[in-house]
């Protein structure tokens, strides 16, 4: 068997020692289920610590479980989501946000996977027309599925378009730390002072075996989030299980030093295969994540040996990303194998 460590997604990584030492400690006794033990509201506490205590926070088992059900807190089934053409709720979620919302998804092209107000403006159109669906809300992803970050500036912008049209802003934080490390930015500079309505704040690619927050920033959200999570399945019966791993996630900064490792190992990446003139990289490197196009001869060998998935298959775009578990070694260990197979494709 191939022990290398893949570069095909920090989900493909294991779960931190802390955070699998946090899961044991909390396996022993009895306890409520659902949510009403001590640990979740520690877990809770420890939110508020983060955002304020005005923030309301309600645990869920999936990236894409977290998101539906914020989601469907937010807006009605004749409202739009506004999001960008890669993003996640559009790409990989298999239609559930507009099964759960009944709302419609407008996927909006972008260069980089960010959003911008000049971008979305157009789409901001047949409010108070029964025959158009409701522009609701706008929803971002933070680092975006590109490895790109939003700056808070770039954010409230969003933030103030969607206020003065009676919208919302959602983000998607399945890689909310690694976005906080690059920016070098506290929760409360990128996320509460910029105008954001709600989050998930997602932690299972950045360490955790388990377990996303639904993180509700404005008061008039907190009503059905409740029961909706419930109907998505998402209420877990042994709460405390994800809450130990929050405990541990934020101990001591480690959500923060295992992104900042993760982004480190990307920046190493590029650092490196940018000198290589065979390869390309697309994107700005702002997180744990690499895009490039490389030769199509390339592809498959290489990919024998570490394991990463094609992004573009007609232009041969791959995607390369790090996880906290990345080590040096296994950057230059991946590129020297690059070099290798380009050396021997040449000869």
């Amino acid at each position: 068997m191939n022990t290398a460590k893949s570069f095909a997604s920090d989900n493909n990584s294991g779960i931190h020692p802390h955070i699998l030492h946090a899961i044991n400690q909390a396996n022993t006794g009895h306890v409520k289920g659902y949510g009403d033990d001590p640990l979740t509201l520690r877990a809770i506490a420890a939110f508020q610590e983060l955002f304020g205590e005005q923030c309301a926070v309600h645990f869920a088992l999936t990236g894409t479980g977290a998101n539906i059900v914020g989601l469907q807190t937010a807006i009605q089934s004749y409202h739009s989501i506004l999001c960008a053409h890669t993003a996640h709720i559009h790409v990989d979620e298999c239609g559930a946000p507009e099964k759960f919302t009944g709302a419609k998804l407008i996927a909006i092209n972008t260069p980089d996977g960010k959003l911008t107000p000049a971008l979305v403006q157009p789409h901001l159109t047949g409010f108070g027309f029964e025959h158009h669906s409701q522009p609701g809300i706008i929803s971002i992803t933070q680092a975006t599925e590109m490895g790109t970050v939003y700056t808070a500036q770039e954010i409230k912008a969003l933030a103030d378009l969607a206020q003065a049209n009676d919208m919302l802003l959602h983000v998607d934080g399945a890689r909310i730390a690694n976005a906080l490390a690059s920016l070098n930015l506290t929760v409360k500079e990128m996320l509460v002072d910029t105008g954001v309505d709600l989050l998930s704040f997602g932690g299972t690619k950045n360490g955790m075996m388990f377990g996303e927050a639904i993180v509700l920033l404005n008061p008039s959200l907190k009503t059905g989030v409740r029961y909706y999570r419930k109907q998505a399945a998402q209420l877990y019966s042994k709460m405390r299980y994800v809450a130990a791993q929050y405990l541990a996630y934020f101990n001591d900064d480690l959500w923060l030093n295992n992104a900042r490792h993760s982004n480190q190992m990307a920046t190493l990446l590029y650092n490196e295969v940018k000198t290589i003139p065979e390869i390309s990289v697309t994107q700005a490197v702002q997180s744990n994540g690499v895009f490039a196009k490389v030769p199509p001869a390339l592809i498959e060998p290489l990919r024998n040996q570490y394991f990463f998935y094609d992004w573009n298959a007609q232009n041969h775009e791959v995607r390369w990303m790090t996880s906290f578990d990345t080590t040096r070694e296994d950057v230059l260990n991946f590129v020297a194998c690059i070099k290798e197979l380009l050396g021997s494709r040449n000869k």
